[in-house]
């Protein structure tokens, strides 16, 4: 849920060859199909989500997930220059990884024990709570037990905030988009009433548009954003939780939500213990 600075620069230049040949020789064996070629590192995270991940106009990337991205593939031996985006919408995800069209995938991704059957993940890197987005005059929706009353509520397909309304809402009238940004457009033009999914999101596209949208009730429910990879790669998962782990404790995390998140009126939390 930009480019951080990565602390390879600032090592010895033995070291750096060291850390960049480790994962290059990695990805050369997994060949075209390891989620990198020719020395770069193909990445998965949102090219809709302001704040978390985000693709710019200009063709450069931004958000939370990248920043936490970027900082892993520069402690895996990838500078930015080398890292390859590419779209994961959230039905995707899974696929993307068991296919190795990325190496990882950092996309507001939560851990769920039904995605740990599919892939392995590293993290939690960031914890939020699924909420609810509404026109900034709207007065009759305060929370999830509101919409019961043939409000119509937009999410995303294969998301982990659909499934809950489908569980424990069902008479929410849930319309279930492609991506969050179509969400956002449907509540603009009074299509649905509400958008629903993690408050972190919601805030990103709150502050993209000040004045429209607000945030209502609290959240209902607890997100573990966690880095995706492929299932039973332990070495890749070390590594990564390491990097996680680094990022935190130098403070670049805290920097990088503050710029990211920041600006959505979200206090920077301390970051989350790793699992184990």
């Amino acid at each position: 849920m930009p480019s951080s600075k990565p602390s390879l620069r600032f090592r010895v230049a033995a070291a750096l060859a060291l850390a960049v040949a480790l994962p290059l020789s990695v990805t050369a064996c997994g060949g075209g199909g390891s989620g990198g070629d020719d020395g770069k590192i193909v990445i998965g995270t949102k090219f809709d989500q302001p704040g978390l991940g985000l693709k710019n106009p200009d063709g450069t990337m931004s958000g939370f997930d990248v920043d936490v991205a970027t900082y892993v593939a520069g402690q895996l031996g990838f500078t930015p220059d080398k890292i390859e985006w590419k779209e994961s919408p959230s039905a995707q995800r899974e696929t993307l990884i068991q296919n190795d069209q990325v190496k990882f995938i950092a996309a507001t991704y939560s851990i769920t024990d039904a995605r740990k059957e599919k892939v392995s993940f590293a993290g939690p890197y960031l914890v939020t709570g699924q909420s609810l987005l509404v026109k900034a005059d709207n007065s009759d929706i305060t929370g999830p037990d509101s919409l019961q009353n043939n409000k119509k509520l937009c999410s995303v397909s294969g998301s982990t905030p659909a499934q809950r309304i489908k569980d424990k809402y069902p008479g929410v009238q849930l319309q279930q988009y492609d991506t969050y940004s179509a969400c956002i457009e449907a509540l603009k033009n009074g299509a649905i009433d509400a958008v629903t999914t993690d408050e972190v999101i919601l805030a990103g596209y709150a502050a993209q548009s000040p004045g429209t949208f607000k945030i209502v009730g609290q959240p209902f429910s607890e997100e573990n954003y966690g880095i995706g990879l492929k299932k039973d790669d332990k070495d890749l998962q070390t590594k990564i939780s390491d990097a996680i782990t680094k990022m935190e404790k130098d403070g670049d995390w805290a920097k990088a939500f503050e710029k990211n998140l920041g600006p959505a009126g979200i206090a920077t939390p301390a970051p989350p213990a790793l699992d184990k």
